[in-house]
């Protein structure tokens, strides 16, 4: 029987030119044939702009069970060029353990920034490389390394990486135009520190075979051969698997592991497969899977959280690159969360209900949202409530292919490159698709999300005991006939519903079924009194102090919640 090998997928993350492609090469023994920028435009640029993938084997370490085998660290080298930052999420999501590579000389930048979010969402563990040692002059190596080491420490304080391993390594002394011969620093090191890292990643062979590929090539002869990482299930030989984005069903040859023929692949492991040819230019990079086992979507509702570096507001109605799965669209957003009563309750994770209300929220909530400041204001404890799950609804600008329950990312990739900010916005869990492309008739009016509307008016003067006039409620071109039956309340505590129409200029009739107060029809009574007298001649000082005392309007109320996608646009009164 073969010895077993455990496959763990390490992540190569950091900024532009950190010398990730070169850790990644002195790590391996065998490399991928994405490896090390073998691609014709990266080698011209001299910069990565795809994942590369290579592998590195070494005994099994003891915490990882008896026995014979190997432990095969797949290393995924992310490219660190800011606007690929959308390869680089896509390369996250299949990671077990991730290095964040550091230039000694420089620190933290703002792409190592940007991994260690990434790293935060998608990732379990990390190890810190400070590359370039051979940079820093001899004398002073020592010192520079240690300060630099308490600095990244300090960085990593409040993160979920506090007190991870940080190493300090020159994967390639000289730079690149160095010779061959020039041994690496510091790199038997590092595969030490990450044997001790790796761990079992769990790992299932059930369910539906979801493989993300990121090179495609074809061999004359044999077929068109698609290299990945498989995301669930299992796949072998002779089974079908369809290409979502080509809407086409092939069946599987041969697959190969790092160069060796297998005959079954499952969740985690990084495989060739060689299926019946087709034209590889029609899949860079995508997703292929059991037959029938993923959607395309046009729209989605997330449960989502915002990233604490992104500054400023997370706004409704703003657009976003939505990274869903392998693919970044753009997308619109709408947030909402639990109805306010609601906030404190636990929800269900990874669930949403469609038979509860939600409240429309112009901007996510967070403790420095503008909503939040306002209705700090009105609360005179100040302590603001936030719920504790909030919601989105994505609407796509073209169709994405996605699993279930996948991550979403959504960040602002437009924002300058040299800006010292933060592009990642969000991040959340895909709970319901959409895949009908009417689905703003077919699917919205489902979602209860109502907004919270408050409407002010004034009495003008008393009918008899049970009604009275108001005004200043409607426009005087409302239809207030669609108003008829509404209840309303008046700041003298009295409760009212609206009648009808009065006149042309958007006055209505309140009827008030338990009668006026008889203090309310006095102060009225005096207010319409002073109206009338205010036409005569001019005032005393006295009417004037006494106009005063007693000129606060009785005010109306309207309060009634409107549902978003209700097509008659009702209104609801609790």
């Amino acid at each position: 029987m073969a010895a077993r090998v455990l496959n763990v997928n390490v992540g190569v993350l950091g900024h532009i030119d950190s010398g990730k492609t070169a850790l990644a090469r002195a790590l391996s023994t065998t490399g991928s044939t994405a490896a090390f920028d073998r691609a014709p435009q990266s080698r011209a640029r001299g910069i990565t702009l795809d994942l590369g993938f290579s592998c590195l084997r070494t005994a099994l370490p003891p915490q990882l069970g008896p026995g014979p085998g190997e432990l095969q660290f797949t290393l995924v080298d992310c490219p660190g060029h800011a606007s690929l930052i959308r390869t680089i999420i896509g390369g996250a999501q299949i990671i077990d353990l991730m290095m964040l590579v550091i230039d000694v000389t420089k620190g933290m930048q703002t792409q190592s920034a940007e991994c260690l979010v990434i790293g935060q969402i998608a990732c379990q563990k990390m190890v810190v490389v400070l590359n370039k040692i051979d940079l820093l002059p001899e004398g002073k190596r020592q010192s520079a390394i240690e300060k630099m080491t308490k600095k990244m420490q300090k960085t990593l304080e409040n993160t979920k990486f506090s007190g991870c391993p940080i190493v300090a390594v020159a994967a390639k002394p000289g730079g690149p135009e160095a010779p061959e011969s020039e041994n690496p620093l510091g790199v038997s090191e590092l595969i030490e520190v990450l044997k001790s890292q790796a761990y079992l990643p769990s790992r299932d062979p059930s369910g539906h075979f979801l493989m993300a590929v990121d090179h495609c090539f074809s061999i004359k002869g044999q077929g068109t051969v698609m290299t990945g990482t498989i995301l669930s299930g299992s796949v072998s030989l002779g089974d079908n698997v369809e290409i979502p984005a080509l809407k086409v069903t092939k069946k599987v040859k041969s697959m190969q592991m790092f160069h060796t023929p297998v005959t079954y692949a499952m969740q985690g492991d990084r495989v060739g497969v060689c299926v019946t040819q087709f034209d590889p230019k029609l899949l860079e990079r995508g997703l292929i899977c059991t037959p029938d086992s993923l959607h395309t979507i046009h729209a989605a509702i997330i449960s989502l959280k915002k990233i604490q570096y992104f500054r400023g507001a997370l706004q409704t109605k703003s657009k976003f690159h939505i990274t869903v799965g392998h693919e970044t669209v753009m997308g619109r957003v709408m947030f909402f969360s639990p109805a306010p009563a609601d906030f404190n309750e636990e929800i269900q994770e990874n669930v949403f209900d469609f038979e509860k209300d939600y409240l429309y929220q112009e901007e996510y909530l967070s403790k420095d949202s503008v909503s939040l400041e306002e209705n700090k204001e009105n609360d005179q404890a100040g302590e603001v409530q936030l719920p504790k799950q909030q919601w989105a609804l994505l609407e796509f600008e073209k169709p994405v292919t996605c699993p279930k329950l996948c991550l979403v990312i959504g960040s602002k990739l437009d924002t300058d490159i040299h800006a010292n900010t933060c592009r990642l916005a969000f991040h959340g869990v895909l709970l319901q698709g959409m895949e009908d492309k009417n689905y703003a008739e077919t699917f919205l009016p489902k979602l209860k999300v109502y907004k919270q509307k408050h409407k002010e008016g004034q009495v003008e003067r008393v009918m008899d005991d049970y009604s009275v006039i108001g005004r200043s409620l409607f426009k005087k071109e409302t239809n207030i006939q669609i108003f008829v039956g509404l209840k309303v309340k008046l700041s003298t505590g009295e409760d009212g519903i609206i009648d009808g129409g009065f006149g042309q200029s958007g006055k209505f009739k309140i009827r008030i079924p338990d009668g006026l107060k008889a203090d309310t029809k006095m102060l009225l009574t005096a207010a319409s009194k002073k109206k009338s007298k205010g036409g005569k001649g001019d005032m005393t000082k006295e009417d004037e102090s006494s106009k005063n005392d007693s000129a606060q309007p009785v005010t109306i109320s309207l309060i009634f919640k409107r549902y978003v996608f209700d097509t008659q646009k009702k209104m609801i009164q609790s």
